[in-house]
């Protein structure tokens, strides 16, 4: 659906200063919504909030529908009476701009236990009714992630295919046996939900009522070490034997990679999904529009067609397209849940039928400013090129800071860029590229937070190519000044993005 014009600014919670080494739900989450509100901003674009595995990649979590414990405030835990202040009596010293999720893990982790032990001691009639309700009502994917999470600590974090074969197959009674063992494991790892899901609904309203839109982002595949793969077998394409992926997701090769990227998730069985009316899709689209406003859609041209690899590839060079039933899928989710508020991720090599998927449901499409001056006037990512029902971007979290980015442009690049501007402004190349997208005719603009604090190639937040040492970047307390604010404010309202010139 087209959106009103607007702008806002992508930035993880994890991103946000804490004393406990990570981002989370507590006071700077609500200093930042003031920060937006007072900048005339009215969206806030997070990456996916699943809990996290290996490489702390919030696009290879353990569930399409949980919260990431790491997210949760101790300090709103000891509003509760949960936490005490002896309990931070003795917090480590945290890497400054930068997050250690180790150490987070390490600390956090106890805390959390440890308000549970204490919310089951001395929880009253009112919070216990809470806690059940919340678990009633997200059963339909809580129960399953739950015993999922127990059963993933008593094996040390493997994935669940390396489990007992009655485990990995799902057998009823080894099922029922392992609920009974873990019942105190499992009862922790749903009141770990409860807690994320009060907290995040608590600054969800906060943002709403400050007129701030929070828009999420929902990876096309999911982990194959996840609860979501180990649960619903028969909607995967994996190996009955073993529960390995049969078809492995990934993109061909192209200008980039010539091997092409396998990403190693497993591909849909779209044709049992048909046959369950798309069940659980929009059982998903129902558990992320509980956290957020809007859905962004990472990789929506796999909705039309995928890119498959067979088992025992190591590249994505022998793959093939399929087609996937995208257009059935939407209609079946519209038909639940009303028109969607989408917006599509749909860079990449973009087939005129995945256009034409996109529209039908008019789902606005992405514009990076970045990719925009390295060829000639016909380059769709110019902003003269766009038309209205699109998201501009300066960057993704993908991509290169603005100030990074130019820094390592071409030469090529770069005199398209200053000659487009017609000089670079004072303020630094980083506000030329707001300027841009805020002044295009794309209804929405987006802009990372490292862009407005016009911060080099250190803040990016994801280097594709790399395995590790990701996801971490985080900006200090006084980052989010009064001029910053101001000076947004300004162009904001001067390209006619503020709310009152809706």
């Amino acid at each position: 659906m087209p959106f009103p014009r607007s702008s806002g600014v992508l930035v993880h919670p994890t991103s946000f200063p804490s004393r406990f080494g990570i981002g989370d739900l507590g006071l700077e989450a609500y200093r930042f919504i003031d920060f937006l509100r007072d900048s005339y901003q009215q969206y806030w674009q997070v990456l996916p909030i699943g809990p996290t595995g290996y490489g702390n990649s919030p696009y290879a979590s353990y569930s399409a529908m949980a919260g990431n414990p790491l997210l949760i405030s101790p300090e709103k835990l000891q509003e509760q009476g949960l936490l005490t202040d002896e309990d931070f009596a003795d917090l480590p010293e945290f890497p400054e701009g930068k997050v250690d999720f180790d150490l987070v893990v390490r600390t956090k982790i106890p805390l959390l236990k440890k308000a549970y032990k204490n919310f089951q001691e001395n929880a009253n009639q009112l919070q216990q009714t809470e806690f059940a309700g919340f678990c009633d009502s997200k059963a339909y994917w809580l129960d399953d992630f739950a015993l999922f999470m127990a059963l993933k600590d008593t094996h040390e974090s493997t994935s669940w295919s390396t489990w007992e074969p009655e485990l990995v197959k799902r057998i009823p009674e080894a099922l029922e046996k392992a609920k009974e063992q873990l019942a105190h494991e499992i009862a922790y790892h749903k009141f770990i939900q409860y807690e994320f899901f009060r907290q995040w609904s608590q600054l969800k309203n906060y943002a709403n009522m400050s007129g701030i839109h929070i828009v999420g982002d929902i990876p096309i595949y999911v982990a194959h070490d996840s609860a979501d793969v180990w649960s619903n077998p028969d909607i995967f394409c994996l190996d009955e034997e073993t529960g390995e992926p049969a078809l492995m997701a990934g993109v061909p090769p192209d200008y980039f990679s010539a091997t092409g990227q396998l990403w190693g998730n497993p591909v849909y069985n779209w044709e049992e999904l048909q046959k369950q009316d798309f069940k659980w899709w929009i059982g998903r689209f129902e558990a992320m529009l509980d956290y957020i406003d809007v859905i962004r859609i990472d990789h929506f041209r796999g909705f039309e067609t995928y890119w498959a690899v067979k088992k025992g590839e190591q590249t994505a060079i022998n793959g093939e397209w399929i087609k996937a039933p995208g257009e059935q899928l939407f209609e079946a989710i519209k038909s639940k849940l009303g028109k969607l508020p989408v917006m599509a991720e749909d860079l990449g090599e973009i087939t005129p039928d995945v256009i034409a998927l996109r529209d039908k449901f008019e789902f606005p499409g992405m514009k990076i400013l970045q990719f925009a001056f390295g060829s000639d006037p016909g380059n769709p990512f110019l902003p003269f090129n766009y038309e209205r029902n699109f998201i501009v971007y300066t960057g993704t979290h993908d991509n290169d800071t603005s100030v990074g980015w130019f820094n390592k442009a071409s030469d090529y690049e770069k005199e398209n860029l200053l000659l487009y501007l017609g000089c670079v402004s004072p303020e630094g190349i980083h506000w030329d590229f707001i300027r841009l997208a805020l002044s295009s005719v794309a209804n929405q603009a987006i802009i990372p937070l490292q862009d407005l604090l016009g911060l080099d190639t250190e803040a990016r937040m994801n280097f594709p190519s790399k395995a590790d040492g990701n996801w971490g970047w985080s900006y200090q307390a006084n980052a989010l000044t009064k001029e910053l604010s101001d000076r947004l404010k300004t162009l904001t309202a001067l390209y006619g993005r503020a709310p009152q010139q809706k």
